[in-house]
């Protein structure tokens, strides 16, 4: 039996134990969300408060150039490339996550334009499985829609295919997806291979361009811990560069936006993803959070990792039997993201429970309790305490009341 000594003992062990004091988490809490939200980071207020007073407030429009507004998207996108195995030219940071789908699916569509399916699994993050629907009713394509499981792409993978698009940790399980395999499948069939990273970049080993993909994207605002609403990234393979034509033909990326010219002409490369003006104060906050990532191998985040969610694993087996809990995730650590998902159903009652003993988690329908392990901040007592929690509240029903089971608008 495990016991919360041993988890002690292992946090003096851990060698990224020191990043915990980087976050601003609040005294006593459990934060076992960050696949959602990540924690703010301690040295951001000072940093947006030097944005708002001094580059925003004193600097004003001069801060464009400056402070080097007009360079951030691409330098906040050189630090994300080394997180995700791919080149700097390769990545920008730009609009949402959804949004950077949507430019990217329709590049992907018109680079093979004589296939007409978009294939995905039925499991995927419903906004991905959205922006999908929009783009085939645009032109004409039919999304085939599969079993979430690495077999069932794998087996659905054709000449028909234009694209196959996945998130490459799922959102509601943690599985992840052998991204090196399905793509190098695709590329056998003449598709081409688009992945989500939203709950992978910052927790997972990822390496794009080892694995050949094609185009990627992926949110600032959960393992990145870059703030609510932080900008997302898109990934396009150099070799891609000189054919994409993404949709948004916004003025960030024509090749001379203070030219003002009439026809849009794109920038070279990855310059051409941009779209719009920049969310400045929020890609900023970013790229402070990610300063933060400067020194830390991935090896060692996704070791980290591992440990947090086998040791979960291990504790719900020594302490929730009695309580009928299921395990939705992978028991195999090798195909387990940074987070492990329950099920049991009255999930939702019961994450609710353990927030107001201040450990939070988060609930998926329709019966998936959430509980993602970022390393910089979570620690191995953090894990058994959690485990500990649970138990108190199935065995004393403290989850049966009415302010646990009145759902929420956000879950």
């Amino acid at each position: 039996m495990v016991t919360r000594q041993d988890c002690i003992t292992l946090d003096q062990q851990d060698a990224l134990a020191a990043c915990r004091d980087k976050f601003a988490l609040p005294e006593g809490e459990i934060y076992l969300d960050g696949n959602s939200l990540g924690a703010m980071p301690r040295h951001l207020p000072a940093r947006m408060q030097e944005v708002m007073v001094k580059e925003w407030g004193n600097g004003l429009i001069r801060s464009w150039n400056d402070a080097s507004w007009i360079d951030l998207p691409k330098r906040v996108a050189g630090q994300v490339a080394r997180l995700i195995g791919a080149g700097k030219d390769e990545v920008m940071v730009a609009d949402s996550t959804s949004v950077n789908l949507y430019k990217a699916l329709v590049a992907a569509v018109r680079l093979n334009p004589a296939r007409k399916v978009i294939l995905s699994e039925r499991g995927n993050f419903p906004t991905d499985l959205y922006i999908a629907q929009g783009v085939a009713e645009i032109f004409n394509l039919e999304i085939r829609y599969v079993d979430s499981t690495p077999e069932a792409v794998l087996a659905a993978l054709d000449d028909s295919v234009a694209v196959v698009m996945l998130t490459h940790v799922n959102y509601r399980t943690g599985q992840i997806y052998p991204m090196q395999e399905i793509t190098s499948k695709a590329h056998a069939v003449g598709a081409l291979a688009l992945w989500d990273l939203a709950h992978s970049a910052g927790a997972v080993e990822v390496d794009l361009n080892a694995a050949k993909a094609d185009m990627a994207v992926g949110c600032g605002y959960k393992y990145l811990n870059g703030g609510p609403g932080a900008p997302a990234f898109v990934f396009v393979a150099q070799r891609h560069h000189k054919d994409m034509r993404q949709p948004l033909s916004g003025w960030h990326g024509h090749v001379r936006p203070f030219e003002f010219v009439l026809g849009y002409e794109p920038a070279p490369g990855i310059e051409s993803m941009q779209c719009g003006t920049p969310p400045l104060l929020s890609m900023l906050s970013l790229e402070s959070a990610l300063q933060i990532f400067e020194g830390v191998e991935m090896s060692t985040l996704r070791e980290k990792s591992v440990a947090l969610t086998e040791l979960f694993i291990k504790l719900v087996d020594e302490k929730l039997s009695p309580y009928q809990f299921g395990l939705a995730s992978p028991r195999d650590s090798a195909v387990r993201g940074s987070q492990v998902s329950l099920t049991h159903e009255q999930g939702y009652a019961i994450v609710q429970a353990l927030i107001a003993r201040g450990i939070t988690g988060d609930f998926r329908m329709p019966n998936i309790l959430r509980f993602g392990f970022t390393p910089l901040y979570v620690s191995f007592a953090n894990v058994y305490d959690t485990v500990q929690a649970i138990a108190g509240i199935m065995e004393s029903g403290e989850w049966n009341q009415d302010k646990f089971l009145t759902k929420k608008a956000v879950t």
